[in-house]
């Protein structure tokens, strides 16, 4: 049968009405959550993310940084330059600290110290393959390490997830000494990684864009392995693993490659979040059963203590 255009033009609304009802209905959480499922996050993400690179005349900087800095109440006192220095947004999430300003808790046996500034929203063992979102639901560390063809090793060991707020600073650092083993990067999707996701929608983290560090513990480190699950975000599409570590190669799009032992230590640059998301960070290795975190929740800062053998 023949459709003149204004009946095929109703016949597609109509399908695309369904699919927004089905999309609507499925996603779980609140309603703006589920009205989220109807957003192109990828297309808004990338968009967003021109719109942070581009630069700003001086005479902008003030007014639009600056209400950006007031609505999220950054500390400016403790960025490494005055906010009139940084060209663009994206120059001033990822902007570096005076500094000094984060030193490194004292090393001990064991200590796994903090990647980010953020907050601890989860912690606990890894069995079964399972850690732990929020509130009980469960994400695979199989998935989690998805190019990693060993990563059922990390069974027994630890996981602290720390969620970055968009006021936080957004570099992450090496939290051991050691040597890395291994980058990785899994092209997914991009739902937000804020407290109403985390509650609602289920595996978020095995599901979401992310990348992967990995390293062997070396000197107090002897014995632990660690991963840094870099999570990406909406309008948090860049997750950016510091060039250092990967060995003069680029890294896939969706796939990974071993690294040949790189040295590491404590504060090093680890990679860079363009805009704020989550680390979920993982602490395994033969004695595992011997570290114990020190802190479980909360807020933390880059370099402070979050574990050590006990």
């Amino acid at each position: 049968m023949h459709l003149d255009w204004p009946s095929s033009a109703r016949v597609v609304l109509a399908a695309a009405g369904l699919w927004a009802f089905y999309l609507l209905v499925r996603t779980p959480g609140p309603v703006s959550l589920r009205l989220l499922g109807l957003y192109p996050k990828r297309f808004g993400s990338a968009l967003a993310g021109w719109a942070a690179r581009r630069n700003l005349p001086p005479s902008w900087r003030d007014p639009v940084l600056g209400r950006f800095v007031r609505a999220y109440h950054l500390d400016m006192a403790e960025a490494e330059h005055p906010l009139e220095a940084y060209p663009s947004l994206q120059a001033l999430f990822t902007r570096r600290l005076k500094p000094g300003l984060r030193l490194q808790a004292v090393a001990v046996p064991g200590f796994v110290n903090s990647p980010v500034d953020a907050r601890i929203i989860a912690c606990g063992r890894i069995e079964q393959d399972t850690a732990i979102q929020a509130k009980g639901l469960p994400y695979r560390i199989t998935e989690l390490l998805k190019h990693d063809p060993a990563a059922r090793r990390f069974e027994g060991g630890h996981y602290l997830t720390l969620y970055l707020s968009p006021k936080d600073y957004h570099r992450i650092h090496v939290p051991l000494e050691g040597r890395a083993t291994a980058v990785s990067r899994v092209e997914g999707e991009l739902w937000p990684v804020n407290d109403a996701s985390t509650n609602a929608v289920a595996r978020l983290y095995e599901r979401n864009r992310r990348a992967t560090w990995t390293a062997l513990g070396t000197g107090a480190d002897e014995g632990l392995e660690v991963a840094a699950v870099l999570v990406g975000a909406t309008h948090v599409g860049g997750v950016v693993i510091d060039p250092r570590w990967l060995d003069g190669r680029k890294l896939p799009k969706d796939g990974g490659f071993p690294l040949p032992g790189l040295p590491c230590l404590p504060g090093d640059d680890l990679g860079t979040f363009e805009f704020g998301s989550t680390v979920v960070l993982l602490v395994a290795g033969p004695r595992a059963q011997d570290w114990l975190p020190s802190r479980t929740q909360g807020d933390v800062k880059v370099g402070q203590r979050l574990g050590a053998f006990r």
